[in-house]
Order: structure tokens, then C-alpha cells, then sequence
């Protein structure tokens, strides 16, 4: 393994490197930054906790020393957390050179962002949705002079899906300088991201991880096939077992819903384990606080949506459990990296119901790795079943008199109004989406049934020849 001098890096970097911790570069950094260094655009693809930031982050510092001025670097990530990582990373490698980092993303007063746009800090880190807000309301600030753009979870970012960035990415690239850099990084290799490697950029570098696997080798997969009915028990159970073997070891739960997050978090405390949880409905200043604590080891267990299955580097983690089964690999691949990172070992467990297989064989698939078993005391479950579900329920109770969807709904209008957009006209867009959407679908169906009919027209027609056929060979 080559060293960070033969990468091309100054000196002040390297000990600045050293006095962080980080004493040799991984594999995705030893190809990567000197395909940057060289000024070439850049896609890398590398399995999660592989070094993917310093990767960037290294590079960018380098060019920055040379000719320190104005917004010099806009990093783009799908989510806040993983803007204010991103932001402490070059905070920490940068602090010889008196780095000023901005970080622009939803939840946080627009005035005192621009404020801080105004006065051109070298490095931007944002999140899509609150910089094209910024870039429409406000003429205060150019980007025109940036020399590096980055999309951090560029697959997430250039995927139309539930979170579609598109429309704010066109303002941003509006933006910008059609000369400069442009890197992209992620951990899952996308047909998106298939596509932009035939784009023609500045002399392009791609570089995948040569890994047939998407998990690292340090990490023990296993999954648990439960009724739906049992599954809170063996969550319970498997929490229990954890914390009774190893009391210092910290756990992340993923589940898929925030209404899921407040009732496994409310059920544990019942069982007397002291949790903590993080999704998209809590306010912004009350999730960094919380992931504060539990990096912090204050709290050993933490609840989560998949708002911290990206990018997020907590290196303490020795288990994460999925509470559901993700529906997409992809999904599953980030969930389980928050473990087993940088050369540490760790072991995530899958909760699969009879209506999950197909999807843990699409995991198996992508990852290229057979999960297995994980051997549980069946009789040790089902003493606590009832005391368990009993105590879910009551959970549910309790959090339906909180007026929780409500709550949601109100929280959703004002991210909104946050963003300058009017909950009223969004509200008519979605139902106009959503007439437009279910006319598509009885077009569809009546053009299916055009067709069912026309080919049940020409069966009866081939019948009815063969039918008189076979009545002239008889004559």
C-alpha cells in the first residue's frame, strides 16, 4: 500500500493527516486523489466506511493551499447530517490553513445562511433544496469562480425517487461555472451513475472497488426469520442478550417509518433501556443533539429512520439490527455501514418475515454475500411475547393521544414555509400529480383491455377457420 506522500500530497497535509489519526490512505484514496490532484473529474465507487470524504476532502485542501479565495468548493449531500460531517471533516484537515466552511441546509434561519454566503467561505456544504432556495431569493453571493463541485451520495442525489433533487440541481448547475471539477462519490454503483461514466467530461477517472461484495469483510451478516407477530420479542431479546455480554457496545436499530422510531423507542424504555431516536420529523437542533450523544457513548442504543443509514461515521458501532427488511439493496448496503467501519469488525441483523425473502435474496445478490443464521433461544423469546406486545400496544395508546400525525402534518407545512414554498399550492400540485397519475393508469388499462379484446377477437376467428377446415376435410 502506497503512502500519502506518493499520492502527491504537501507536507503540512500529511501531518495534519497523522495528528487525526489517519496514517495510511485506503484504496479509495490512493486511486482517487491523484486522478484529482492531476485535475481530472472524478467518479469513485467504494464500499460505505472505506474513506470516501478524505478521499475528496484531501485533494480539494491541496488545490485550495495554492490559491486560497472566495466559495472555492461546494459539496452537495442529500442530507443535514451528513452536511455537518462533511463540514467537521474539512474543518479538522483544513485547520492549518484557517479553513472557513459554511453549512447550508433546511431547519436553520435563511438570513443568518446568507449572511454567512456573503462573506465567500472557501468551502460550501449543502444540501440541495435550501442552496437552490438561497440561489432564487437572493443575488448576494457567486459561485462563478468555484473551482471543485462534489455530489457526496451522488446516487442518491441523481435518482428521481420519493426525494427528487432534480429540479433544485438544475438551478444549482445554472449556477455555477461550467469550468471546474466535478467528483462523485458513492457507496452503490447506480445505472444513473452507469450512464454519466459514458458523459464526456474534463478527461474523466471512474474507479470502483474491485470487490464483488458491497460490505466489508469485517462485518458478520446475519439475519433472523420471525413471524411479524414475534419480531418486537426477538428485537427485545437481541437488545437484552447485547447489553447483558457487552455493556459498553452501541447499537442502532433501523426501521422504516418515524411513527415505527417513536414506539420502539418508547417500548425499549418500558424494558428499561435508555434510547434515543433520530428521523426526519424531529427538529433539527433536537437530531444533532442526539447524535451527539450517542457518539458520545451517553446513550448505547440508538432508533433510526434511513435519515442515518448515509455517509453517517460513528466509528463506536458494534451491531445494527433491521427491524424491517429494507426494500431495496442498496438500502440494506448503507444501513449495515454504519458498522464494521474503518477496519473494525462488527455484526448486523436482518428481522425477516415470511414476506421477506425475495428481498433478502436480492441482498444476497448485490452483495454477493449468503447471510446467515443467527442462533436465538426460541423458548427464551416467547417467555417475554406477551409482556412484550402488551407493552407495544399500550405504546401505540400513548403515542395516538400525542397527536403524532398531526404533529407530522404540521411539521411538513412548516419545513414548507421554511422553504418559501406555500403548503396550499403544493398541496392542489400533489392532487393534480396524483388526477394526472391515476388517468394514466385507466388510459393504460383501457388500451390493455383494447388488446385483450382484439387477441381473444383473433383466437375465436382461428377457431372458427380450423373449425371449417376440419368440416371440408370431413365432406
Amino acid at each position: 500500500m502506497a503512502d500519502f506522500s506518493s499520492l502527491g500530497l504537501s507536507d503540512w497535509l500529511i501531518q495534519q493527516c497523522k495528528q487525526v489519526g489517519i496514517n495510511k490512505p485506503t484504496e479509495v484514496q490512493e486511486n482517487c486523489v491523484p486522478a484529482i490532484l492531476q485535475g481530472r473529474d472524478c467518479m469513485g465507487c467504494a464500499k460505505t466506511g472505506s474513506g470516501k470524504t478524505a478521499a475528496f476532502v484531501l485533494p480539494v485542501l491541496q488545490k485550495l493551499s495554492e490559491d486560497p479565495y472566495g466559495i472555492f468548493c461546494l459539496v452537495l449531500t442529500p442530507t443535514r447530517e451528513l452536511a455537518y460531517q462533511i463540514s467537521e471533516q474539512f474543518r479538522v484537515l483544513g485547520k492549518p490553513l484557517g479553513l472557513r466552511e459554511c453549512i447550508i441546509v433546511g431547519g436553520m434561519d435563511m438570513v443568518a445562511q446568507a449572511l454567512e454566503l456573503s462573506n465567500q467561505p472557501h468551502v460550501v456544504v449543502a444540501t440541495p433544496g435550501r442552496l437552490a432556495d438561497h440561489i432564487r431569493s437572493s443575488n448576494t453571493f457567486s459561485m462563478r469562480r468555484i473551482q471543485f463541485l462534489i455530489l457526496d451520495e451522488a446516487d442518491r442525489l441523481l435518482e428521481q425517487g420519493c426525494t427528487d433533487f432534480t429540479k433544485d440541481l438544475e438551478v444549482i448547475l445554472g449556477f455555477l461555472p461550467a469550468k471546474r471539477q466535478t467528483l462523485l462519490f458513492s457507496a452503490t454503483l447506480t445505472d444513473t451513475l452507469q450512464e454519466l461514466k459514458t458523459i464526456a467530461m474534463n478527461q474523466p477517472f471512474f474507479w470502483e472497488s474491485k470487490s464483488e461484495t458491497r460490505t466489508v469483510d469485517e462485518l458478520d451478516q446475519r439475519y433472523i426469520l420471525t413471524a411479524e407477530k414475534v419480531k418486537d420479542a426477538y428485537l427485545v431479546h437481541l437488545i437484552q442478550k447485547f447489553t447483558d455480554e457487552h455493556d459498553d457496545w452501541s447499537i442502532i436499530i433501523f426501521t422504516n417509518m418515524c411513527k415505527t422510531c417513536q414506539i420502539l423507542s418508547m417500548m425499549l424504555r418500558e424494558f428499561n433501556f435508555p434510547t434515543i431516536t433520530l428521523h426526519s420529523m424531529m427538529k433539527q437542533k433536537q437530531r444533532f443533539a442526539n447524535l451527539a450523544k450517542f457518539k458520545a457513548g451517553v446513550y448505547k442504543v440508538l432508533i433510526a429512520t434511513d435519515v442515518a443509514a448515509r455517509g453517517l461515521d460513528i466509528p463506536t458501532v458494534q451491531v445494527v439490527i433491521n427491524h424491517n427488511t429494507p426494500g431495496l439493496p442498496k438500502i440494506y448496503i448503507h444501513r449495515v455501514g454504519r458498522t464494521a467501519r474503518a477496519g473494525r469488525h462488527g455484526v448486523s441483523i436482518t428481522l425477516v418475515t415470511q414476506y421477506d425473502i425475495h428481498l433478502v435474496h436480492s441482498i444476497e445478490e448485490q452483495t454477493q454475500i449468503k447471510l446467515k443464521d443467527y442462533p436465538v433461544q426460541e423458548k427464551e423469546v416467547l417467555k417475554i411475547l406477551t409482556h412484550v406486545n402488551v407493552t407495544r400496544r399500550q405504546c401505540e395508546i400513548k403515542l395516538e393521544s400525542t397527536e403524532f400525525d398531526e404533529k407530522k402534518e404540521t411539521n411538513k407545512r412548516k419545513q414548507m414555509i421554511l422553504e418559501g414554498k406555500d403548503p396550499e399550492l403544493e398541496a392542489k400540485r400533489k392532487a393534480e400529480l396524483e388526477k394526472i397519475r391515476s388517468q394514466k393508469k385507466k388510459f393504460k388499462q383501457k388500451i390493455q383491455e383494447n388488446i385483450d379484446r382484439q387477441r381473444k377477437g383473433q383466437m375465436k376467428n382461428k377457431r372458427i377457420k380450423t373449425t371449417a377446415n376440419c368440416d371440408q376435410e370431413a365432406v
